[in-house]
């Protein structure tokens, strides 16, 4: 429980008549007829010193699901009301606990697909990108003023290198934020996890791939070209990673309206994919069919990791090799293991290391809209137009404020004043 009744109700459940903040209480808990629920552990966390910086009680009672409803049951009826989803993180924010950084790193954390996932996101927990923000914010801070200060306060004694420096400091600041926002956007799918669109023409095995890499029989496989009509989506274990595989359907001219709608299906998984695999049939003499899924492999390479499979080698192979990059040699029917360690192996090249990374959609285009009022402000920079120069980086500095807390016009002047000790 959170907020200002949090303790009284316990009090009123527990028959207790105080509580040691930060002390765990054996108690029993009673319901409204005073009848006996269970015996717990009840931790009282007083204001401001909580994850919400309000009062808040915990009670651990014994495991299972009839007991911990009948507690809430009993909370409830004592005057409590169910949180709404993410309640707890919103009020931590709004009381000051954590920034919007945080809370995205709280929200994100729990839906965490990869080991360097969470590991990214506890560092954002512990303020990595808040504190990066606060610094770039510091910078632009520093610049504004040198602007505001050019314009207004000309008559002052301003050090002779400062247009010098404020244009390093601005072309710094770019080059940085295009690093983490190039990292970032290659790198989202650690976030969210990896999509991997399993492509191919009829018939190659893509259904049986999938089938082999989740042990079951997940897609209805046939000899008859054309059995999967849509995506098929499941996720799997790779390494440290949790990845989507969507097996599509085969792409080739369309026998019926249904199968049509399945390969354009399958055409919008390949576009919304961070990993193409294009298998292929090692038994069978490369046709129309599959210099068709090549050249879509190929149009797709630039943004996109692409890893070509040749499939059925355990049979004879009348494949051309040489029309294939690098490609993977399985059988469906025996092992896929070298998929799968191929696979590994790139995904862990994408582990960030130490450095920062934007963790949601709504901080890269903070990120992007703030570069793009920087760069429109250093060619105004070039062009002396000062007054235009201040008004777009003041746009960057709320676009990048809004990752962690808004931006304040008062900074400025504390910017000024600060560094370059006007009004003396």
């Amino acid at each position: 429980m959170s907020g200002e009744r949090a303790y009284e109700i316990a009090l009123h459940l527990s028959h207790k008549s105080s509580l040691t903040p930060r002390n765990a209480t054996l108690s029993y808990v009673y319901d409204e007829k005073e009848e006996l629920i269970d015996q717990v552990i009840i931790l009282y966390f007083k204001a401001p010193h909580s994850y919400t910086a309000e009062d808040v009680v915990e009670f651990q009672c014994h495991g299972g699901i009839v007991v911990a409803n009948m507690i809430l049951e009993a909370v409830i009826n004592a005057g409590a009301r169910a949180a709404r989803a993410g309640e707890f993180t919103k009020r931590a924010f709004l009381n000051g606990r954590i920034d919007l950084s945080k809370a995205e790193a709280i929200g994100k954390l729990i839906e965490a697909k990869s080991v360097s996932a969470a590991k990214l996101l506890s560092r954002h927990l512990k303020g990595e990108l808040q504190g990066f923000v606060d610094r770039a914010r510091d910078d632009l801070l520093e610049i504004i003023a040198f602007v505001e200060v050019t314009i207004d306060y000309a008559e002052e004694d301003l050090p002779e290198d400062l247009a010098k420096r404020t244009e390093e400091k601005l072309t710094l600041l770019i080059a940085s934020l295009e690093r983490i926002l190039e990292n970032s956007k290659q790198r989202e799918g650690l976030i969210d996890g990896f999509k991997i669109a399993i492509v191919g023409k009829t018939n190659v095995g893509k259904s049986s791939l999938l089938n082999k890499l989740l042990h079951y029989e997940r897609a209805i496989t046939s000899d008859i070209e054309g059995t999967t009509r849509d995506t098929i989506e499941e996720e799997i274990k790779i390494g440290t990673h949790i990845v989507k595989f969507v097996d599509t359907a085969g792409i080739r001219e369309a026998g019926d309206e249904i199968e049509k709608i399945g390969i354009e299906r399958s055409l919008e998984a390949i576009k919304n994919a961070d990993i193409i695999i294009g298998i292929f049939d090692n038994s069978r003499i490369a046709d129309d069919k599959d210099l068709m899924i090549l050249k879509l492999l190929s149009e797709n390479k630039s943004d996109k990791k692409v890893i070509c499979v040749l499939n059925k080698c355990d049979l004879k192979g009348y494949f051309d090799l040489s029309l294939l990059e690098c490609p993977v040699q399985i059988s469906c029917k025996q092992d896929v293991r070298a998929l799968t360690d191929t696979l590994n192996d790139y995904l862990n090249t994408l582990d960030i290391g130490e450095e920062i990374m934007l963790s949601s959609l709504r901080q890269i285009t903070a990120v992007t809209q703030t570069l793009n009022s920087l760069k429109t402000s250093q060619d105004l920079l070039h062009e002396g137009a000062l007054e235009l120069f201040s008004y777009h980086l003041n746009d960057a500095i709320t676009s990048l404020s809004s990752i962690t807390r808004a931006y304040e016009r008062d900074e400025i002047l504390e910017a000024m004043f600060s560094k370059f000790c006007l009004g003396k």
